[in-house]
């Protein structure tokens, strides 16, 4: 019941937008001598407090990180993030949840690290959920987000490295107790599912020695052109322009602001200095053509790179728990079944659970729960069939 309850608290807590400063530790450019080492090795720690809501106490202890991980390109970078432990008299290998956030924006202010002081990172009350059934939880805060440089924003490999070097690295600090292994569980929505999906495709590749047991995602940008094609001239156009300063982060060469005009500059300048909640960037403008002089999706080297953060190419190694709203205004319900049917017919063992009445952030918070009960499962040993024989 209290379960529950804090997942209606989240309802709230998803309408604050974030924007209060955060103390953080200094890191390293990507490309850096100081981002020389192992992904997953800790730069830095400091003991830092995490709240669902300001001043809301938890039985937790918390510490911002810096730890070293690896670009879309391959070279090595340095990332933040936060490792979360219950304080319950436990010590040892307990199940550890690396968790992917949704959009919060582009400044280093929206790091989730830079709010959990002051309770307003706004997934905090369903990360709060995981804790209270005894997991420890890390929290990455991706690309550029809290550290120099850019936020690669949507850039899927980036986003699946950062997040399972937060394993690997909550794994290994020292304070936190959990003696370098475990079972691992997976879990984002929305641009945390799009994380923690490619999280779920590299696994076998970039991080096998992680006891991975599942991934739970929901609401995955799968196909960002599809994605963009669906929110061009809707709701969510504001998106597409934040996911293309994400990508042109990773990828200079792309050179957006060729294509933006004074508007468009704009509203890239202002986004990479704020925190802004989804439907605020949601409502920035409604059409590409607002923002550019010429369309920068229409040209092949922005159709490549797009390509390159598409899901489904690649069989996760573990069973997945992935769930999209039938009327999500932002990320196309065809794109999350598409993932289904991409990644059932490679053989993964998929749980696929259509919402029928939720659109975007209700989603989020609806099934919080169940795909919290999913992974415990999980952790349990309990076998995954799956629905891929479904319709």
């Amino acid at each position: 019941m209290h379960l529950r309850s804090t997942a209606l608290a989240a309802l709230t807590a998803l309408a604050v937008a974030l924007g209060l400063p955060g103390t953080t530790a200094a890191a390293s450019a990507p490309g850096s001598p100081q981002a020389a080492g192992a992904p997953g090795d800790v730069v830095s720690s400091a003991p830092t407090s995490f709240h669902p809501l300001p001043g809301q106490p938890t039985n937790t202890r918390a510490w911002h990180i810096t730890y070293r991980s690896t670009t879309a390109k391959g070279t090595p970078n340095v990332v933040s993030g936060t490792v979360i432990v219950p304080q319950d008299g436990r010590t040892g290998p307990r199940p550890l949840v690396t968790y992917a956030v949704g959009t919060v924006g582009l400044g280093d202010a929206c790091a989730p690290s830079a709010g959990f002081p002051y309770g307003t990172t706004v997934e905090a009350n369903l990360i709060q959920q995981l804790t209270l059934r005894g997991w420890a939880v890390a929290v990455t805060d991706y690309e550029g987000l809290g550290t120099p440089g850019d936020h690669t924003y949507t850039v899927g490999p980036a986003e699946g490295h950062a997040v399972l070097d937060a394993a690997r690295a909550a794994q290994r600090l020292p304070e936190a107790g959990l003696g370098g292994r475990g079972p691992v569980g997976i879990m984002g929505y929305s641009q945390g599912g799009q994380a923690s999906a490619w999280a779920a495709e590299l696994h076998a590749s970039y991080a096998p020695e992680l006891d991975v047991r599942g991934t739970a995602s929901g609401g995955v940008p799968a196909d960002l052109l599809k994605t963009a094609d669906y929110d061009d001239g809707r709701i969510g156009a504001g998106l597409i322009l934040m996911a293309a300063a994400g990508q042109d982060a990773a990828h200079p060469e792309l050179r957006l602001a060729s294509y933006l005009n004074d508007r468009g500059r704009f509203y890239v300048d202002f986004l990479k200095k704020n925190c802004v909640v989804v439907g605020v960037v949601a409502g920035l403008f409604k059409r590409i053509s607002d923002v550019t002089v010429k369309n920068p999706l229409h040209e092949a080297d922005w159709q490549a790179v797009l390509r390159a953060s598409a899901l489904g190419t690649r069989a996760p190694d573990r069973p997945v728990y992935l769930y999209h709203g039938l009327v999500d205004e932002l990320i196309p319900y065809a794109v999350g079944k598409r993932l289904r049917a991409d990644w059932c017919a490679k053989g993964v063992a998929v749980q696929w659970k259509p919402l029928p009445l939720a659109e975007h952030v209700l989603g989020a918070v609806t099934e919080s729960i169940p795909a919290a009960n999913w992974l415990a499962d999980r952790f349990a040993g309990r076998p995954a069939g799956g629905n891929c024989q479904a319709a």
